[in-house]
């Protein structure tokens, strides 16, 4: 059960009945808490009789029956060298592990009394937004980069949303649906609610699960907002207190971004508590071009925390070890994928990654909609 909503900077607690936003003492993602001493939760529960995500409802706001879903989670652990495995995000609906986020935010959004939905989106969020206000009969407006790929967009519109596309960065498009968006309708944006983070930490859990109890030495992941960074790290904290891992049992997070746009990895590198806003921002794995992360500083400590770290990769590595890995595992790889799966390469070469170690890299959507 939830025992509260509580800012992650300044620990200011905030209703958990009412459509929560950022903090309003100091505008920081707010985080969801919960009573785990008392949550009866084993391991592999539920895995005879999977149900995607909402297995995990225990550590999740809603109780059966107000879930909007489209089948979200259960996506395959495939390994693809020794030691090595890619979780294939790309298998949920809308082909990205957008459609987690979505499905709880969109959730919680309508129990909470949402009339409409909004959203700034480089791509995949957009189209899980669309589909899941679809499927919870609400209306959606989305905004994205005018150079979005038309796969996106076409999506969306699609699914019924209204499409907006400004020209800039997310930043901008999220600046356009404050000055100009639908009157009423509620942000669903990365972090400016507290509900995407808790579908997102359902990776985690299924990767537990999915590794028979084991935890990975080292998860690589693709960061532009960092709802999903932000996520895991949560959940492996919720996995030790329910008694699944051992106290303190956390893989080194990875978090990989692109050389023309990373300011998680900036900030690592600079010894910063916050991340700043990168100027010009340029990739073609749109989902990483994020310049200005309202959780950059949980990135941070989560990166921190685990004894991470942080690398950006130039966009010919990127096409390149997108290409090589799908062709050599059959996985619909995405740019990002592709990211995570070069910066693998670089890691080992240093010896942060060692040839002993347990190796999972996320292949957060599918290529198919960037071709």
């Amino acid at each position: 059960m939830i025992t509260g909503i509580r800012c992650f900077a300044c620990e200011r607690g905030h209703d958990p009945h009412a459509l929560p936003t950022v903090c309003t003492a100091c505008g920081m993602p707010l985080r969801v808490d919960y009573d785990l001493g008392a949550i009866r939760l084993r391991r592999g529960d539920g895995t005879g009789h999977r149900s995607g995500l909402w297995r995990y409802r225990a550590v999740l706001p809603l109780l059966e029956g107000d879930e909007i879903t489209l089948g979200e989670g259960d996506t395959p652990l495939l390994e693809v060298d020794r030691n090595t495995w890619v979780k294939d995000e790309s298998r949920n609906p809308t082909g990205s592990f957008k459609a987690r986020g979505m499905a709880v935010a969109v959730s919680m959004a309508r129990r909470l009394g949402a009339r409409a939905l909004s959203a700034p989106s480089a791509g995949n969020a957009a189209g899980a937004l669309a589909a899941y206000g679809a499927r919870a009969g609400l209306p959606v407006t989305v905004a994205m980069p005018e150079d979005t790929p038309r796969a996106f967009i076409d999506e969306c519109r699609h699914f019924g949303a209204t499409v907006h596309t400004v020209q800039g960065t997310i930043s901008d498009a999220g600046k356009f649906l404050r000055e100009h968006g639908p009157t009423g309708a509620f942000d669903v944006s990365t972090l400016r609610e507290p509900y995407r983070i808790e579908g997102k930490k359902t990776m985690a859990y299924e990767l537990v699960e999915q590794m028979a109890g084991d935890v990975p030495d080292v998860v690589l992941y693709p960061t532009g907002g960092g709802t999903g960074l932000i996520g895991m790290w949560k959940a492996f904290a919720e996995m030790a207190a329910l008694g699944w891992i051992a106290a303190g049992r956390m893989p080194r997070f990875v978090s990989v971004q692109a050389a023309g746009c990373a300011p998680v990895v900036r900030g690592l590198e600079t010894g910063a508590q916050r991340t700043d806003a990168w100027p010009d921002p340029v990739t073609r794995a749109y989902g990483l071009r994020v310049p200005a992360p309202l959780g950059g500083f949980l990135c941070l400590r989560a990166l921190r925390e685990s004894k991470g770290t942080a690398l950006a990769v130039a966009e010919d590595e990127i096409a390149r070890a997108t290409g090589a890995l799908a062709a050599r595992s059959g996985i619909d790889v995405c740019p990002e994928g592709g990211a995570a799966w070069a910066a693998l390469a670089t890691l080992r070469e240093s010896g942060f990654v060692k040839a002993s170690d347990r190796v999972v890299v996320f292949n957060t959507g599918t290529g198919l909609k960037y071709r």
